[in-house]
């Protein structure tokens, strides 16, 4: 993919994953099983960072992904409050930060993967997936770390886990569906 275009991907990755930061991710049910109250949205417990994460993977390509994922972490930790809860260098040591230290190579992942096989949904739910698991692996290892250097922490680590890695994990899948679905109708749109 040509430099000015992945710029314009990255930037685009920057800005979807500061939007996404705050926007929570739901669902709804078929038009057909409605009931008398209408149309009902369920949320899904996650935001839709992880997905503008994967979709700047998906349609950016590898380098465009990692780009905008290392400019979010720089914002983030120069004190603009583009984090969940924040901002600052301080942020360094909330559990959570591994996960947002993921958002890098775990966009690089799936931007690699989906521009490594051919442009089929199932690809790009594979990509996504190798995303998220990067990012969930990245995540766990920053928690366990920062356990062991850390004395005295008073949440345990097994509660910390669950919080940041099985909990939200079904929300997360649903997302990934949806920009699977998404990222392979817009490069279709796109003749990528």
């Amino acid at each position: 993919m040509p430099a000015p275009i992945e710029l314009i991907w990255a930037v685009i990755g920057l800005l979807l994953t500061i939007g996404g930061t705050f926007l929570p991710a739901s669902v709804t049910i078929p038009i057909g099983l409605w009931d008398d109250r209408g149309l009902q949205a369920y949320s899904l417990g996650v935001t839709y960072q992880i997905g503008a994460v994967l979709l700047v993977g998906c349609m950016g390509g590898k380098n465009a992904a990692a780009l905008s994922q290392i400019a979010y972490l720089a914002l983030g930790l120069t004190l603009w409050p583009v984090f969940s809860q924040g901002g600052g260098i301080g942020y360094l040591k909330e559990a959570s930060f591994g996960y947002l230290l993921g958002f890098v190579p775990g966009a690089w992942v799936c931007g690699w993967v989906a521009f490594k096989v051919a442009s089929r949904l199932e690809s790009m739910a594979f990509s996504c997936l190798c995303g998220l698991f990067t990012v969930h692996a990245i995540g766990l290892i920053y928690l366990i770390f920062s356990y062991l250097l850390i004395p005295g922490k008073k949440v345990p680590l097994f509660d910390e886990i669950l919080k940041y890695s099985v909990y939200p994990l079904p929300g997360q899948l649903a997302v990934v569906c949806a920009i699977a679905v998404l990222s392979f109708t817009l490069r279709r749109l796109m003749f990528y």
